[in-house]
């Protein structure tokens, strides 16, 4: 769809990296991005979120380039995005609807499509009073995947019919998780979940450790659904490797709490490899917003390996960084290139021998 972008600077000093973000997100919803107008403020307009002079602006803005939509770079309250709709005439989208947008998209599995609806949902029951009557020609397109039109009809009581019927199910789903770990647990295989900042590479790297065949872009969530592999490393033995969704700023809290399901490999893990894009200029915030999520679903206990991948973008050697404990903390490898990864390996299994006990694996200095 033609859109335009409305991009909102507070200030912030990285105001460029996360409007950079956005529009990411928003061609990998499949928008066709016309123009960016810029909003510099203090603080938000209760009313339009931009005020009333950037509303006329970027209402010209749209309507000489044709624009079919209009995409918000932050989160929009049920009544300002109402009153930006009557004021363009147009669909507005904010951030956290295109999140959801593009989780619909991509999911692919029957729980990750459970999971978006449940999401989509939840988010739609803060906005049923919402006057759609100026848009009832326009059909399909961003934001409008999954429930749809028609669901924006249904009364309060019929949504929450459906989401606990999605709850439900999604409940069978993690008691089967829930019995698939206790196996593990017994057969004394290590658990290692692969979590990080949408776009770290962690797909190429669970390809690369496992030689699946999971799907990988350069495009923000490319993976929505958990795969998981076993596979044998040598002196540790079995080892299972889910490769999970990619976390990002600002993550709706609805999908927090959708995704439960999934998120419980993480939660449940024995190791996770928090992969980092070592070529990213915001690598320390992005390390930061992944660290957040893992406090909201209490994860943040859990023995982590940071793994700095896209080295040979970022110009760095293969290497691992050991604590004064012998503990390994940071490997450094290139998933695209294989590179490091023996390192990786090695970390794994000294890892086992820390957390599950195995006196066949060998110490970290004999690798």
């Amino acid at each position: 769809m033609r859109a335009i972008i409305i991009s909102v600077d507070f200030g912030s000093p990285d105001h460029q990296a996360h409007a950079d973000e956005f529009t990411m997100l928003a061609q990998g919803a499949g928008a066709e991005i016309l123009a960016t107008v810029i909003a510099r403020r203090d603080r938000p307009d209760a009313k339009f979120f931009i005020g009333s002079g950037k509303v006329d602006e970027a209402k010209l803005v749209a309507e000489t380039h044709g624009a079919e939509i209009v995409l918000f770079d932050q989160a929009l309250s049920p009544a300002q995005q109402r009153n930006l709709e009557r004021a363009f005439n147009l669909r507005v989208i904010d951030r956290v609807t295109l999140i959801l947008d593009i989780f619909a998209l991509r999911a692919k599995s029957h729980e990750g499509k459970l999971q978006v609806e449940l999401a989509q949902l939840q988010h739609l029951t803060t906005r049923l009073t919402r006057l759609w009557t100026h848009l009832e020609r326009q059909q399909g397109g961003i934001g409008m995947r999954g429930p749809g039109e028609s669901q924006l009809e249904m009364d309060k009581r019929m949504i929450g019919d459906k989401v606990r019927t999605l709850r439900e199910r999604l409940r069978k789903v993690e008691r089967q998780r829930t019995t698939q770990r206790r196996a593990r647990s017994r057969s004394n295989t290590l658990s290692v979940s692969l979590v990080g900042y949408t776009n770290a590479g962690k797909s190429t790297l669970f390809n690369a450790l496992t030689r699946a065949g999971a799907y990988a872009a350069d495009q923000l969530f490319a993976t929505l659904d958990t795969t998981t592999r076993r596979i044998w490393l040598e002196n540790a033995g079995q080892v299972t490797i889910s490769d999970t969704v990619g976390f990002i700023r600002e993550l709706p809290t609805t999908l927090i709490a959708a995704f439960k399901a999934t998120l419980e490999e993480t939660v449940h893990a024995d190791l996770l490899l928090h992969v980092i894009d070592a070529s990213s200029p915001q690598r320390d915030e992005q390390i930061f917003e992944v660290n957040k999520v893992l406090q909201e679903i209490n994860a943040q206990d859990i023995p982590t390996i940071l793994v700095y991948n896209k080295i040979d973008l970022a110009g760095y050697e293969p290497k691992v960084d050991i604590d004064d404990a012998g503990k390994v903390v940071r490997v450094y490898v290139s998933a695209q290139e294989r590179t490091g990864l023996d390192g990786l390996r090695a970390a794994i299994a000294q890892a086992k021998i820390d957390i599950l006990g195995n006196n066949e694996v060998e110490t970290f200095e004999d690798f």
